[in-house]
């Protein structure tokens, strides 16, 4: 919080809001040092740390927000919104706040794309062997990606990773004309795949291609998996055209890019220029979890929205800061189906799935599939329970998948020019807990909630 405090100041706003942020967090924090734990962590205690981490980290990153007169349990909603890289929000007049607080909202996305655990991991030493609980917990994907044998090591590497592009991102929005606050703050959000942004009208308030090719680049980068860049730097520079998912995540954008140009160039007439434009960016922005927009496609034909709609259910790759479900695990379960109608044909068969020339064990198989069944049921339920709460059936499906896939925009009262206030208190807790649950992959949260996890 004294990173937005500097911001603040530089812009001669009142500090005391960040202030009292500041001390309100470090005496909580403080205090709960007072507190001797276990410091052999298990499985059990490493989720329960970071589930409860990034909900603590949304209510006390929650308190600068009241001091602009938003209601607690928007500001909850705004700040878990940041941490979880969702980009949805509820702020009527973005442009009305003030500087540093709309720098704090788009800084907190930029924490937790990353992992804020993560975080801690890299640069706190005294975690130990516990921080491989801590980065299981959190990383996102089906499996864990070592880099290096010591965990610390890769959390550090990752990091490392994620500032220098930030920084290559930075200069090149400034070259292509952003002023410095807004290349910062759409820096934070685009790397994370938080998709905020300072002005109303979104990344459309440039009025600017070339800012949109400059941001679509970096959502690209930021929804592919880190590890691998490291992998091209240090090990072998082809790593990233022999990678199965990176294929498919790059496969999957470029040909919803295409169909989507046809679409708007045929059914809405737009110029060709415009319709590659607009298809390149809102297709990669929604299929990596980013929610920029740079134009209203809430108003596009329905031929145009199915389109969009059906990239948020895949997300981007595992290991990067993207939501949704993930291009490895839509991979793995488009391969278990044509195995299993394969093998309803020869019964008798063995065929092992593959990935990346490797046999994946049927443990993970197993993950994933109930990851996918659990992944549905909180969407299908987000989606009912708001619909009771009187919402209409379009909004509450689309906020209900745009938040537990931490992808920002959906479609009527929610679309990319409009925001989440007009949804009931009780719908804005369902959908902080959508964000929640989707952020940490499912698991790590539910699994709080079983009689099993209490009483092992």
């Amino acid at each position: 919080m004294l990173v937005p405090l500097l911001v603040a100041f530089y812009y001669r706003e009142p500090l005391v809001p960040f202030i009292v942020s500041f001390f309100i967090t470090l005496i909580s924090g403080l205090l709960l040092m007072r507190f001797k734990g276990r410091e052999d962590w298990q499985q059990k205690e490493a989720l329960s740390i970071v589930a409860l981490s990034w909900l603590a980290a949304a209510v006390f990153g929650a308190i600068p927000f009241l001091f602009e007169g938003v209601s607690f349990i928007d500001a909850v909603f705004e700040t878990m919104s940041g941490f979880t890289s969702t980009g949805s929000s509820i702020l009527v007049n973005i442009e009305s706040y003030s500087r540093g607080l709309l720098f704090w909202r788009s800084f907190t996305a930029w924490l937790g794309g990353m992992g804020i655990i993560v975080l801690f991991i890299a640069v706190l030493p005294k975690l130990g062997v516990a921080g491989r609980q801590l980065f299981r917990a959190e990383a996102p994907g089906p499996t864990e990606d070592k880099l290096k044998p010591r965990i610390r090591e890769t959390a550090r590497i990752l990091w490392t990773l994620y500032v220098l592009i930030s920084a290559l991102e930075v200069v090149a929005l400034v070259l292509g004309g952003m002023s410095l606050y807004d290349a910062l703050n759409h820096t934070f959000a685009c790397m994370a795949c938080g998709g905020f942004s300072t002005y109303n009208a979104g990344i459309e308030a440039f009025h600017s291609p070339v800012i949109e090719f400059i941001l679509t680049f970096f959502m690209f980068v930021a929804g592919a998996n880190f590890a691998l860049y490291y992998r091209v730097i240090r090990v072998n520079k082809f790593v990233l055209f022999r990678d199965e998912e990176f294929k498919a995540y790059s496969f999957y954008i470029l040909g919803f890019t295409g169909l989507l140009t046809l679409v708007l160039f045929k059914d809405m007439g737009f110029s060709p220029f415009n319709s590659f434009r607009y298809a390149i960016f809102q297709i990669t922005s929604i299929m990596t979890a980013t929610g920029f927009a740079s134009t209203d496609f809430n108003r596009w034909k329905d031929s145009a929205k199915i389109l969009v709609l059906s990239v948020m259910f895949i997300g981007g790759c595992a290991g990067s800061t993207g939501g949704g479900m993930k291009v490895v695990r839509f991979m793995l379960m488009l391969k278990y189906a044509r195995r299993e109608l394969f093998k309803f044909v020869h019964p008798r068969v063995v065929k092992p799935i593959r990935f990346n020339n490797k046999a994946v064990p049927d443990d993970i198989l197993q993950s994933i599939l109930s990851f996918v069944v659990l992944y549905i049921g909180v969407f299908v339920v987000g989606t009912v329970l708001l619909t009771l709460l009187g919402v209409d059936m379009v909004s509450s499906a689309t906020a209900s998948i745009t938040t537990l896939g931490n992808i920002g925009p959906g479609f009527n009262i929610v679309g990319p020019m409009a925001n989440f206030e007009s949804i009931p208190s009780l719908g804005k807790i369902i959908l902080i807990s959508n964000m929640w649950v989707g952020r940490l992959e499912v698991y790590t949260v539910l699994v709080l909630f079983t009689r099993e996890f209490w009483h092992s």
